[in-house]
């Protein structure tokens, strides 16, 4: 896929309306209007002029490289194909055995819903819904989201209620967890191979198709095309400069539809989404969801986050002590996914995000490129951690054989699933743009003795 710049250039500016003209802009998106195509970088606030784009190309920041736009050929007729084909895989992998198990004359078989229903039995309710909704409600009202938009786009007539729709994609986008689903069934079936037959159900293949359609479904949308195809392109703020942030001149980009904005105008004129210079509180927000996280992680790897039974003797196990059973077992490379997901990226999370609320105000010391990258790394891996919820609700589900073989889930395990939680949000309240942001002057002295600062627009609410 080919790769352009947006239009870098310090001082172009973009001439002011004249009397007349349309407030939008119906010409296709592929067509060049400078005006019109003005976008405010979300991760460092560079304000820039799109290209034209033909199928297959994108636009990136050449401030901070953050992708501004990807385009697609045919991008309804893509997205609406293969949101159709998921949700087809989604209910053949809720309609079937998902797997099943034999040890001693005694099985068992699940389906896929059962390793949600399953916890509620055993007082794990909310570690439940996260499951249930991560894998099936979420992932469905996605998809489905996706063809009422799409058909509305198809037919040149949007549907109504596309433009509150489309603002929820991207809010829904980072619950999706199916892919994550999938690595933690291949964990649970690795663990339970050693000791019972396992078969795999028409639920388990389908399931894993789902997964890899709904990845494709969400690289699939072009959100700028779509925007520009629901609602059109009201022109760009009259004297806006590009080469410079869009915070200093008095506007804010749209972080759902990407419209450039006049920050007075309190709301965005194409989609309705609120504007803020920087996002409110963002560091003491982020601060509060690490301190939680942080506490919930102790007893997250204090207590056992499931039980086994075998043959009337019961082994509780942590999250360490697990992988240190597949050690045992010979199971290096699931054992390096468990500690890598559970261990290393909690860990590394809670560090990496209280490293960059810490250094924020110092732009001038670090170089901010690197910070960003960064964080969106924290950004992206956060997520994976819930291979460990998801591997306890599968065996928990599967492994039923009363005394001769069981498994319960542990208080760790809604801790856990709290640190996941709680560590994604806190990647999405800490505004990356803060990074970019001039360092906050140093204390000056005023005639009555007391220091006196500045505080940089928006930093903290």
């Amino acid at each position: 896929m080919g790769s352009i710049k947006a239009v870098p250039k310090r001082y172009l500016r973009v001439p002011p309306l004249t009397r007349g003209e349309p407030l939008v802009d119906s010409h296709p998106p592929e067509v060049r209007t400078l005006r019109r195509r003005l976008r405010a970088c979300h991760e460092c606030d560079w304000l820039v002029a799109l290209p034209p784009l033909r199928p297959g190309e994108k636009a990136d920041c050449p401030r901070c490289g953050h992708t501004l736009a990807n385009r697609h050929y045919q991008p309804a007729q893509r997205s609406m194909a293969l949101a159709l084909s998921s949700l087809i895989a989604l209910m053949l992998a809720v309609s079937f055995p998902f797997v099943s198990f034999s040890v001693g004359g005694i099985g068992n078989r699940i389906e896929l819903s059962q390793t949600a229903t399953t916890l509620i039995g055993f007082d794990q309710p909310l570690v439940a819904i996260a499951v249930i909704l991560t894998i099936v409600v979420l992932p469905a009202v996605y998809l489905l989201g996706v063809i009422w938009l799409q058909t509305g786009l198809m037919r040149n007539d949007p549907l109504p209620k596309s433009r509150a729709i489309a603002r929820s994609l991207s809010h829904l986008h980072p619950w999706m967890m199916a892919d994550v689903f999938i690595i933690g069934a291949l964990v649970s079936l690795i663990k339970v191979a050693g000791m019972a037959e396992i078969e795999l159900g028409i639920s388990f293949w389908a399931f894993c198709l789902f997964a890899l359609l709904l990845l494709f479904t969400t690289q699939s949308l072009d959100a700028d095309w779509m925007w520009f195809s629901l609602a059109g392109e009201p022109l760009a703020p009259k004297g806006s400069r590009t080469g410079e942030t869009a915070a200093s001149q008095g506007l804010a980009g749209c972080a759902t539809c990407g419209l450039v904005n006049r920050l007075d105008h309190g709301q965005c004129r194409r989609c309705g989404e609120r504007l803020h210079p920087r996002l409110p509180h963002s560091l003491q927000r982020t601060w509060a969801l690490l301190a939680t996280a942080t506490l919930l992680y102790v007893p997250a790897n204090l207590y056992p986050i499931m039980t086994t039974t075998s043959l009337g003797q019961s082994t509780p196990s942590t999250i360490v002590g697990g992988v240190v059973e597949l050690i045992q077992m010979g199971s290096w490379p699931i054992a390096v996914v468990i500690f890598v997901a559970s261990v290393i990226v909690p860990v590394g999370k809670l560090v990496a995000l209280a490293w960059l609320c810490l250094v924020v105000n110092r732009s001038d010391e670090l170089n901010a490129l690197t910070r960003t990258r960064l964080y969106r790394l924290t950004e992206f891996i956060g997520r994976w951690s819930m291979v460990d919820v998801f591997v306890v609700a599968i065996l928990v589900a599967l492994i039923r054989a009363g005394a001769l073989m069981s498994i319960t889930p542990g208080p760790a395990a809604l801790a856990f699933g709290g640190v996941v939680i709680t560590t994604m949000l806190a990647a999405m309240t800490f505004d990356p743009r803060l990074i970019w942001d001039p360092p906050l002057p140093k204390p000056q002295r005023r005639d009555n003795g007391r220091p006196h600062e500045t505080a940089r627009q928006g930093a903290h609410g």
